[in-house]
């Protein structure tokens, strides 16, 4: 048992370091101004992709066909991220649609 728990704590660090570390260091720098700009794009463009990896499904050599689930929970919890800007709230709001969704539906 103190192997598996060893285990798990050694995989969770070695998860944790290359995500949190460059956070870490890039605090302590200053980058210029360009820099700057191009990566406070970077969450948006991720977070796009990530939206649209998630509400269409690509078959090769088809167009792409949308979730339709998946899309009706989504417009909740853009509506509650537009007025809220809070992760945590737009997060919540995504899985409690997700899940009447998927109770009813």
């Amino acid at each position: 048992m103190t192997n598996f728990v060893i285990l798990m704590l050694a995989c969770g660090l070695v998860t944790w370091i290359p995500r949190i570390v460059p956070f870490l260091f890039s605090k302590k720098l200053v980058f210029p101004k360009p820099f700057t700009i191009f990566l406070s794009y970077l969450p948006l463009c991720i977070l796009a992709a990530l939206l649209v990896q998630n509400l269409l499904i690509f078959r090769e050599g088809q167009f792409p066909i949308l979730k339709v689930k998946e899309t009706i929970a989504c417009i909740p919890a853009l509506l509650v991220g537009y007025y809220t800007k809070d992760l945590m709230k737009i997060v919540i709001t995504g899985v409690i649609a997700m899940a009447l969704l998927r109770f009813f539906f």
